[in-house]
Formats: structure tokens, sequence, C-alpha cells
């Protein structure tokens, strides 16, 4: 529709002006290394908006990633410091643990029939936090193999390895959603469940698969974390749900289901980026910075309230 398409194009010449007016407050901020920097800091949060705009674009949401990516993270850390696991076995227990706490929050929703995504994630939000802190004694765990901080810590000249990842992952979930009939039926299963079931979809399947793949992310972004930083804690992840829900509606995604693109979710990660990394090379204080994005959000959210007036007037 065309109200979608100048929303989208709004919203790329809004990161382009954020990023001149970047640019003219702080010469440093067009530095090739700040750039890779900003890139490498939004990798954690681009990978968790790929499981959280799956979510919203099912009318549902995901509250649970940012405990999911550090329960998954402290396991990668007992695997491999505690139990004595190889690298790779370390990873798998990692992404594994996301995935079955994704599907916890699928079986919630479609087996217990509680009434809404809010309710089963926010819970699983809270549980997955609390063993977070019981299995380590709320205890770091540090100094992981190379092959471990690979993901986060590495880079191919002076482009970071996360950087191409999140690339991938994008342009891999760009054909998923666009090119596959399962993709197609998630767009379904967000615009009418009902009428998605009648139609002979499997929607319980479908929601299912979208908050395994969206703990599986936020495992991997935590994996990503846990090489930039070399370390594993339980507090990590705190308020990356937050982030990845303002990035998914800054994108164009509908609370509503049925709307968005992968595409634009990337430019929702990268003008909060910029947005955070502009204010501080201004030093702004990071009470702002909370406030800033946090109106953010709010615009956003105003933005896609009109916007669905706007389309139920026209047809």
């Amino acid at each position: 529709m065309m109200s979608e398409r100048l929303y989208q194009l709004g919203v790329l010449l809004s990161l382009l002006l954020l990023c001149a007016v970047m640019a003219i407050l702080s010469p440093r901020f067009l530095a090739f290394d700040n750039l890779m920097n900003v890139a490498s800091q939004a990798a954690v949060i681009a990978i968790i908006s790929i499981g959280m705009f799956l979510a919203i674009l099912t009318a549902g949401i995901d509250l649970s990633v940012g405990s999911v990516l550090a329960l998954s993270a402290m396991m990668l850390g007992i695997a491999s410091d505690r139990w004595g696991f190889g690298p790779f076995l370390s990873i798998v227990v990692c992404l594994g643990t996301g995935a079955l706490l994704g599907l916890a929050n699928g079986l919630l929703l479609t087996k217990l029939h509680l009434p809404h995504p809010f309710i089963s994630t926010l819970g699983m939000q809270k549980m997955a936090r609390g063993i977070a802190l019981f299995v380590t004694a709320a205890m770091p765990i540090s100094m992981f193999p190379r092959e471990i901080q690979f993901l986060g810590n590495e880079s191919f000249g002076q482009v970071p390895v996360s950087f191409i990842l999140v690339a991938l992952l994008y342009v891999g979930m760009y054909f998923f959603l666009n090119r596959t009939a399962t993709g197609r039926y998630i767009y379904a299963v967000g615009g009418n469940k009902e009428a998605a079931r009648l139609s002979g979809i499997k929607v319980n399947y479908i929601l299912n698969l979208v908050y395994v793949i969206s703990g599986f992310m936020a495992a991997l972004g935590g994996l990503v974390l846990a090489g930039r930083v070399n370390a594993v804690y339980p507090l990590a992840g705190l308020e990356y749900e937050t982030d990845a829900i303002a990035a998914v509606i800054i994108g164009g995604a509908s609370f509503f289901g049925g709307i968005g693109s992968i595409g634009n979710t990337i430019i929702g990660v990268l003008l909060i980026a910029v947005l955070r990394n502009g204010l501080n090379l201004l030093n702004v204080d990071s009470a702002f910075q909370t406030f800033a994005i946090g109106a953010v959000i709010v615009v956003a959210v105003a933005v896609d309230v009109f916007r669905q007036k706007v389309m139920k007037s026209a047809n």
C-alpha cells in the first residue's frame, strides 16, 4: 500500500537525518572506527529484534528475550567452565536452551491457552531470570575459548564478524518470510488467526515456531554478547526487550499484527543505535538517553495507531 511505502521511506529518511545531525554535532561520529563500533554494539539487539519482529507480526510479543538471553548465556558458561564441555557443544547447549525456552513460551500460549503472549512471556521473563541467578549464585563466568568468542570479538579486516552475522541473518529471514509458504503463513496468522485457521493453516504450529525462533535468536544474541565481553552474567540483557520492541515498531511493524518488513526492522535497530551512540559522543546523561528511547517508542506506537485508523477508513 502507498501509505506503508511512505512510512517505510519516512523511517529511512529519519535515520539519514539523524546521522546527518549527529555528524554535524560530533565530527567523530562519521569516523570509520565509530561506525563499526555502532554496528558491533547494535548486533545483539539486531539479532533479538528478529525474533521480536516475528512475535509482533503474529499480533503477539515476547517480553522474555532479555532473560532468555541471560539464562542461555549462563548455560553456555556452565557447560564450558563447570561441565568441561568443548566450545561447540557448549554453544549447542546455549542455543538449545534458548530454543527450549521459546518453545515453552509457545506452548503456554497454544496448549494452556493463556489469554495473551504478554502474560506467558512476562512469566517466562521472571522465571528465566530467577533461574539464571540461582544456577550461578548470581556470579559471572568469564574467560572463554576463542571459538566461543568468535562471533562477538573477531573481525575480518576492520569489519566485525557480528556485523556480517547480522547481515546474513536478515537476508535469510527476508527470504524465509517472503519466499516460503511458512513465512507467508506467519503474516496470515498475524492478519487474522481465525481466517488463517479456516484456510487450513496450522496456527498453533506457526505460533510455536515463532516463539522457538525468538528464543533461539535471544540465545544467539547471548552468544555474541558473551564473545564480545568474554564473560556471561545473570543480569545480562536487562531491558533488551524494550529496545527490540522499539526497533520493530519504529521499523513499521504493527502491534495489531500482519504488517511489517524485516528490512525495516534493521533500520529501526540502527536508528536506536545511532541515537545512543550520538548521545554518548555528546556526553549526554544516561537518564536522558533512557527518556529519549522511551519517547521514540511512544511516538512510534502513536503513529502505528494513527496508521491503522487511516487504513480502516480507506477500506
